[in-house]
């Protein structure tokens, strides 16, 4: 099918070339468009918190967290009488009623029933603010109205913030995936020395990641998508379509090389790296699929996100890049660069740094099996100070509002004025309920790790009450995981079997503890399925059980490294102000999931790319070997130049100003590094001379299997050590 595909590409290439420009423009036009509106709120079914949210919901007194937010005032240090200075409280409440004039509701700190919202010495104060509900585009539009007049209309004396993730200056631009294209045309260079070569790769990763946005924006009117969908759409497509285009570049420029004609030698590069570069493609979908077990509508959301980059430049590499190909024919090295050299593709394997390479690591299989193995161990140790959870703002740099707005918070009120947890109970009765949750709230009080208790009262129809409480520590504390736990597990069952009012945590904080459990019990059901779907299109695709088994265990070892470097990184703090964070704190609680789902299945691909031709050589030659030094060789420098391609992609969104997305850009290119290196340069060859023909063990009863595997001439009959092998 690759090769009647190759062939009507190169025959029909203006014509397809046209169709693609024509078609990528009017999918973008028609996504933008018809772009539905993204959503960044997702529910937690099952979870306490989210029982909590929808009974206030049911209620009429819930109001969507996101959309929640709170001005934070401190009058200048030695104002007679702090915020409640007469001129002060003058300018304030003008600010405040500004800011009602955008149609935002404002609990004033001035309110006769305002609980606790100035701080004992008077010079911190906090207003509520409730956005109302919306599209992420309206709410953060109304995000920057609100601080266009917090800037226009601050009083003197007085400074003013806003908290909450809505005020956050998280905008989403360009300028990460420019760095990362720019240093992947540099890379694309200097391995090609072509201007050319280097470019058609560019294009076809920029097409389809263009398809993937336009899926994105599409079917963001049938799924919540969040604001940072093309971000990732972006990072995952440029990285992958720029390593599958480069892998088939590599192996046309060879097949011209040997003197085939421009068609036979599309035809051959489509019909080799081609088929691997479309069972990478299959790998890593089946991978980013096993994200549907975050639940909710956070895992489609991620799939699709991730899914979308990933089939739009698969489909671009197997049709627009052959046609580019035929229309470029031999002018692939014009606007040459540098020293004209060799493809490495083409030149004796025995005489490359490769080759010596693989050679040195099989005459010391053991030693550097060892080493290898012991580096991995050694980056994966701190895997075991894991802790997952949810930054709060005072993770973020000091030029962010919500940071300054943490600190004063904290300063006024204690670290857990930041995360407040709400208390929902029932009130069946109506005021003598209420009687009875105050009893609970009195009680509540007495408990270790608990600041402060507001009064109950009834919210919406009154047919619920809540009660705030503040912590003594802050929301992503592991002390304020502790009180969640100890509140829900023994202290509320107690007030509920005296008071008769059952009551449940919900809140923020306690939203992002209920989604971080979540995710960690449905982690390892996600590890077993992608591994497990993995073994089988590996085995079935090599004739082998042991080399799937091999690339699983490999894998687990460079995820291991990429998680260590994550949590020495954002919870120990090494190196965390060359990553632009404010302080440590827990490993955002989606990013383990997404990450391995995303990271195993690029993994898989560099698997494909090198053991694909160590079987070719295997097949050609039964040297098992010399098949491994032949197909790292030939490899090489092609897997090295797309690693560090996807190293520079994944690397430039260290630059996102949300920790999250920096969490993900540094553990995916740790994640490539390592596994481009230590793995593939070093833990493969030695492994692989250890086993031997035991490599490619394949019972006979499954013979009849077909493999992925193609040759440039007539199919070689495999040497008998392929089949039934246990020696």
């Amino acid at each position: 099918m690759l090769e009647r595909l190759a062939r009507f590409s190169v025959r029909s290439a203006r014509s397809v070339i046209v169709g693609w420009v024509v078609f990528v423009a009017a999918a973008l036009t028609l996504g933008i468009v018809l772009a539905g509106p993204s959503n960044s709120s997702f529910s937690n079914p099952g979870t306490e918190s989210q029982k909590a949210a929808d009974l206030l919901d049911a209620a009429g007194g819930g109001t969507d967290m996101r959309a929640a937010g709170q001005l934070v005032l401190a009058a200048d240090p030695g104002v007679p009488g702090g915020l409640q200075n007469t001129t002060v409280r003058a300018g304030v409440e003008e600010l405040q009623r500004r800011i009602e004039a955008l149609g935002v509701t404002v609990d004033s700190l001035y309110a006769p029933e305002a609980w606790g919202m100035i701080s004992p010495e008077g010079r911190i104060g906090y207003s509520d603010l409730d956005l109302g509900a919306g599209t992420d585009d309206e709410l953060f539009a109304k995000a920057d109205e609100i601080k266009k007049v917090i800037a226009e209309s601050t009083p003197s004396q007085v400074q003013v913030e806003a908290s909450g993730d809505i005020f956050a200056g998280l905008e989403i631009g360009g300028m990460a995936e420019g760095i990362g294209l720019i240093l992947a045309l540099i890379i694309l260079v200097i391995a090609f020395g072509s201007l050319v070569a280097a470019g058609l790769p560019i294009l076809t990763a920029l097409a389809g990641v263009g398809v993937g946005a336009a899926i994105v924006y599409l079917l963001s009117n049938v799924v919540a998508v969040p604001s940072f969908a093309i971000s990732l759409t972006a990072m995952l497509g440029l990285g992958v379509g720029i390593d599958y285009a480069l892998l088939i570049v590599t192996r046309y420029r060879s097949g011209l090389q040997e003197g085939l004609t421009v068609e036979d030698a599309v035809v051959r590069a489509m019909s080799t790296a081609g088929r691997s570069v479309l069972f990478a493609g299959a790998t890593v979908a089946v991978a980013i699929s096993g994200m549907l077990m975050m639940g909710g509508g956070m895992g489609w959301a991620m799939v699709i996100a991730a899914g979308s980059g990933v089939v739009g430049v698969l489909a671009a590499a197997l049709t627009l890049l052959p046609a580019l190909l035929g229309v470029v024919g031999t002018r692939i090295n014009s606007l040459h660069i540098g020293r004209r050299r060799s493809t490495p593709t083409t030149s004796d394997p025995a005489h490359g740094p490769a080759y010596r390479w693989s050679r040195f690591v099989q005459r010391h299989p053991w030693p550097s099996a060892v080493g290898a193995t012991l580096l991995l161990v050694l980056l994966a140790l701190p895997v075991l100070s894991l802790r997952l959870g949810f930054s709060d703002a005072g993770n973020r740099p000091e030029g962010d509002t919500t940071r300054r707005a943490y600190d004063l918070l904290a300063e006024g009120f204690g670290d857990g004025a930041n995360g407040p947890l709400v208390l929902v109970g029932t009130l069946p009765n109506g005021t003598s309920s209420l009687a009875a949750l105050n009893e609970t709230a009195t009680a509540i009080g007495t408990v270790d790790g608990i600041s402060a208790v507001s009064p109950a009262r009834q919210v919406g129809n009154g047919s619920v009450g809540i009660i705030a409480v503040t912590p003594t520590t802050g929301p992503q504390d592991e002390a304020t995981y502790d009180l969640v736990h100890r509140l829900r597990n023994s202290v509320l069952p107690a007030t509920a079997a005296a008071t008769g009012v059952q009551v449940w945590v919900t809140g923020a904080t306690a939203a992002g503890i209920d989604s971080a459990e979540t995710t960690a019990a449905r982690l390892p059901w996600m590890l077993l399925a992608v591994m497990s779907a993995s073994f089988l299109l590996l085995a079935f695709a090599f004739r082998s059980l042991v080399i799937p088994l091999k690339a699983i265990l490999m894998n687990l070892l460079s995820m291991g490294a990429a998680f260590g470097v994550l949590v020495a990184v954002f919870q120990w703090g090494w190196g965390l102000d060359l990553v632009g964070v404010g302080r440590t704190g827990p490993v955002e609680a989606w990013v383990p999931m997404m990450l391995f789902a995303i990271a195993y299945g690029l993994s898989m691909d560099y698997e494909v790319f090198l053991i694909s031709r160590v079987r070719e050589e295997y097949l050609r030659t039964g040297n098992a070997s010399t098949a491994v030094a032949d197909g790292v060789a030939r490899t090489a420098k092609v897997i090295t130049a797309a690693a560090a391609i996807m190293v520079c992609v994944f690397a430039s969104f260290v630059f996102f100003p949300d920790r999250g997305l920096k969490t993900m850009g540094l553990g995916l290119a740790t994640a490539v590094l390592v596994d481009a290196t230590v793995v593939r340069m070093l833990l493969v060859p030695a492994v692989m001379e250890l086993l031997g023909d035991r490599s490619w063990y394949w019972p006979k009863a499954l013979n009849r299997m077909r493999t992925m595997e193609s040759h440039d001439g007539p199919a070689e009959a495999a040497p008998k050590a392929l089949v039934g092998s246990r020696d």
